[in-house]
């Protein structure tokens, strides 16, 4: 079986690349941080537009047709980009949220005891079972407002990312077709955010190594640093096998070893790249320190590393 990327892949993969730094380049990121910005809605829409959360429905339905591969090619690049909001949950719910296809409707998740991204912004919730109940009982949709006018703002470690904490539990709302599906499609969908941040610092401190010099030559000449950047190196391409193993076969267990190699490969490459970076990697001008707060963060979403253990645990016995 090959699994090599098809052209059409790479060049849907390009494509979403050439848009993100079309619009949410380094300058605009920056700005984005400054504004204290987080669901830019005209970027929203440019992403509807061009089938970003409309990917995997039916053409028929005014979807582009394909299927979960090509999705995680796109949320790589968007963990590349750090491109913020609640893309994962928008496009879980596109086809069953009015708008939400089209890039109108911003769709936040739910999931019980843990603070509510993205909640000020969100017009949407999509609801998750909580983790330990059958896969059946899948997920539900609710309107964000009375969870919101219920809920308080906490503060987050990712500056891109606001967190809500719901305190009273939330009722049932509209169940999702193929809700069953929606915590491990989600878990994957954030694997492949974190395996496109895990290879951007790898590429961030191959750059500075290369540029930066001590004594008289480049850092990456060291043998200290070349160590640090061959394990970040392995730790990516380790983690992309199994993420886009996980999207072929949509197995569970897969999935979940994908998003604990994953998590792994996106925190402990930010750190690397902030020790590549030596002193400078600390400070607020360095792109390192939002890498590696938001691969913090996104660990535990939709399925925590306890969580992804278990699953594999059970699937030895």
């Amino acid at each position: 079986m090959d699994f090599q990327l098809s052209d059409d892949q790479r060049a849907l993969r390009a494509g979403v690349r050439e848009l993100l730094a079309g619009r949410f380049g380094r300058d605009r990121m920056r700005a984005a941080l400054d504004a204290g910005t987080g669901v830019d809605r005209a970027l929203w829409r440019e992403l509807g537009e061009a089938g970003f959360f409309a990917l995997r429905l039916p053409e028929a339905a005014g979807g582009v047709g394909l299927g979960l591969p090509e999705a995680v090619l796109l949320f790589e690049e968007a963990g590349r980009a750090l491109l913020p909001g609640p893309l994962i949950a928008s496009h879980l719910a596109a086809g069953s949220v009015k708008g939400a296809a089209q890039g109108g409707t911003v769709v936040a998740v739910l999931d019980a005891g843990q603070p509510v991204a993205h909640l000020g912004e969100a017009d949407a919730l999509l609801v998750l079972a909580p983790g330990n109940a059958p896969r059946a009982s899948g997920g539900t949709l609710r309107d964000a407002a009375p969870v919101r006018d219920a809920a308080g703002p906490v503060r987050s470690i990712d500056p891109f990312t606001p967190l809500w904490r719901v305190t009273d539990p939330v009722a049932a709302g509209e169940p999702l077709p193929r809700g069953e599906r929606l915590r491990d499609e989600g878990a994957l969908l954030a694997a492949a955010e974190q395996l496109g941040s895990a290879a951007r610092t790898t590429e961030m401190a191959v750059q500075h190594a290369g540029e930066r010099e001590q004594f008289g030559s480049p850092i990456g000449s060291f043998q200290a640093v070349k160590h640090l950047c061959a394990g970040m190196l392995v730790r990516a391409e380790l983690a992309r096998c199994a993420v886009y193993a996980a999207a072929v076969t949509a197995d569970p267990v897969e999935i979940a070893g994908a998003k604990l190699l994953a998590d792994d490969a996106a925190v402990r490459n930010a750190r690397d790249c902030l020790q590549v970076h030596g002193g400078m990697g600390f400070t607020w001008e360095a792109d390192v320190h939002l890498h590696l707060k938001r691969a913090w963060l996104r660990s535990g979403q939709w399925l925590t590393a306890a969580a992804a253990e278990e699953v594999l645990a059970g699937d030895l016995c």
